[in-house]
């Protein structure tokens, strides 16, 4: 079973998100902000992290650089989730270690098979 952290503020949005990939067989960890998130990384190994850009403590693209290093050597993806969709945030995201961005707003459906392209080496 491929598990995932996900690190999302937006109560509501992370709740969907979960239990979209939950339903469709992954294991959800979740966080509500950036300590939450980065506490969790440094216990765990996940095949993939989705983190929104805009959390409290600490943002999405501070985490990527503070995780950057153990991500790659441990094969783990990382999904930068924003309403910052224009190109500059974009390349900056990717730039620091990202290996893909979403642009919000997402359907589940959209999400879900961007992950399972993540996850089974398509994209």
């Amino acid at each position: 079973m491929k598990r995932i952290l996900l690190a999302e503020d937006e109560e509501i949005l992370r709740m969907l998100v979960m239990d979209t990939l939950e339903d469709s067989g992954f294991e959800i960890d979740e966080a509500a902000d950036g300590k939450e998130a980065l506490d969790l990384i440094k216990q765990n190994t996940y095949d993939l992290i989705m983190l929104d850009y805009m959390m409290p403590v600490y943002t999405g693209f501070e985490i990527i650089e503070m995780i950057r290093e153990k991500a790659r050597s441990e094969g783990t993806k990382i999904v930068m989730l924003s309403a910052k969709s224009q190109q500059y945030e974009q390349d900056k995201v990717l730039a620091a270690g990202a290996d893909y961005f979403i642009s919000k707003p997402f359907s589940p459906a959209q999400l879900l098979g961007k992950v399972e392209e993540i996850l089974n080496g398509e994209n």
